[in-house]
């Protein structure tokens, strides 16, 4: 029995592990069959190219600009939904009447299909009839209509706005987990010795916090960075692919394009860059945390 205790683990996960490594791997060497491949619009492997997809990539100008703008694109939604969700989290944490509706309220988008969502803002933002000119002219704000999503200078801050909007919600689901695993007595604690509330947020929650920050904060960035729905339905990248990001320019290369080896190689470089930033944060937070 006490033999059979090192190896019955790994005999535990090895299910998840093989289901994990076919979903995983077996896309991957797919993938690096048709990037290293030429292929034709219906999906037929021709001569062996090596990495001249890449390159094609590489000095393809559009694939740079969407590139940094992914960059972008990701950050400041991750960063605006952790900002965001971290007071909502703790005002939601507080013990006040309707707390149970206000939970509710915060977390109905949640419940919303995503392309939905971004449908509704769609119309919202229209130039012509949109709620927020509307709104806006009603106030005496603007005199006159605003084109948001016609305009690369508008379209990409409002689909920031709005993905911001819709990652909040699972932001402060995770927040209030770990809101919930700290003491009472903690608080208690520090009221006593006669600790104000920013004293206690910084020394108590938001060191407690930090696991599920650094949670919140790799799902999060893996969830954004591959986010279709809302750059789609709003502007299908444009105009002029000014607000298009990687996965956005994967499909039009992929199914408006037919050029399959270089969105195959997309793919890939994506897939990268999403394994080396998961692999570097945890690897930091582990050093911090020893």
């Amino acid at each position: 029995m006490t033999a059979e205790r090192p190896i019955l683990p790994y005999l535990m996960i090895a299910p998840s592990l093989c289901l994990a490594l076919a979903i995983v791997v077996w896309p991957i060497v797919e993938l690096s069959e048709i990037a290293s491949h030429s292929v034709n619009r219906f999906g037929q492997l021709r001569d062996f190219v090596g990495l001249a997809n890449f390159e094609a990539l590489w000095n393809d100008p559009n694939f740079i600009a969407s590139l940094w703008r992914t960059l972008v694109w990701t950050v400041c939604v991750v960063g605006g939904a952790l900002l965001t969700a971290i007071p909502v989290s703790l005002v939601l944490n507080e013990d006040f009447h309707g707390r149970g509706l206000a939970r509710v309220l915060v977390m109905l988008p949640w419940a919303v299909s995503l392309t939905m969502t971004a449908i509704v803002w769609r119309w919202a933002l229209s130039g012509e009839s949109g709620m927020l000119n509307s709104a806006l002219m009603g106030m005496g704000i603007i005199g006159t209509n605003i084109q948001w999503l016609a305009e690369a200078s508008t379209a990409f801050p409002m689909q920031i706005f709005i993905a911001v909007i819709v990652t909040v919600p699972f932001t402060v689901t995770i927040l209030l987990g770990g809101l919930s695993a700290i003491p009472d007595d903690l608080y208690e604690a520090a009221a006593l010795e006669g600790a104000g509330r920013w004293t206690m947020f910084r020394t108590i929650t938001l060191p407690l916090l930090k696991p599920f920050l650094n949670i919140a904060m790799i799902l999060n960035t893996i969830y954004v960075f591959n986010s279709f729905p809302i750059i789609w339905a709003t502007t299908q990248g444009g105009p002029a692919n000014s607000t298009d990001i990687l996965v956005t320019y994967l499909y039009k290369m992929g199914f408006r394009l037919g050029k399959l080896g270089e969105a195959s190689a997309v793919s890939l470089v994506m897939f990268a860059i999403l394994l080396v930033f998961t692999l570097v944060y945890v690897r930091l937070s582990m050093r911090r945390e020893a």
